[in-house]
């Protein structure tokens, strides 16, 4: 059984990422209920079928497999709805690796930085351009991205 564990904040300021390669990633969602998610992602030649449970805490269930670029292409083009489109950057801060993800298309604007952590109470360093922490803040899911525009309800406070 897979599961992880993560934080995920706002950046702030400039991101150190002038020599890191990013990846561009394409997800879309097949799936999104109560009790999870099923998603379709694209990146680095790789088609990725993943499944996530609801959150409990900062902990998910979660399941990946790799399916032939063909058909993840096709689920991702016709049974997905919106496409998010992000670059990733990886860096590396205070021994963990930061998951930092700079949106584009509908969602340009928008950055934030995941942490895994081994268990919820896990104390992290945070860099200097980590923001407000939206662990529980759905909206910053990108689920809710691929339903609801970021520049829509950007500058909304959470209901």
């Amino acid at each position: 059984m897979g599961s992880e564990i993560e934080r995920k904040f706002l950046v702030r300021g400039e991101l150190p990422i002038a020599d890191v390669a990013g990846s561009l990633q394409l997800q879309g969602y097949l799936a999104i209920s109560e009790r999870g998610t099923v998603r379709m992602r694209i990146e680095k030649g790789r088609a990725i079928l993943g499944i996530k449970s609801a959150q409990k805490g900062l902990t998910r269930l979660e399941y990946e497999y790799e399916v032939p670029m063909a058909e993840g292409e096709e689920m991702l083009a016709e049974l997905c709805g919106l496409v998010v489109e992000k670059t990733r950057y990886k860096l590396e801060h205070a021994g963990h690796t930061w998951d930092v993800d700079v949106f584009h298309g509908v969602n340009d604007g928008l950055v934030t930085a995941e942490v895994e952590l081994e268990s919820e109470e896990e104390e992290v360093q945070l860099p200097p351009w980590v923001g407000d922490d939206v662990s529980h803040d759905v909206r910053y899911r990108v689920a809710y991205l691929s339903q609801h525009a970021w520049p829509e309800w950007g500058t909304k406070p959470a209901e």
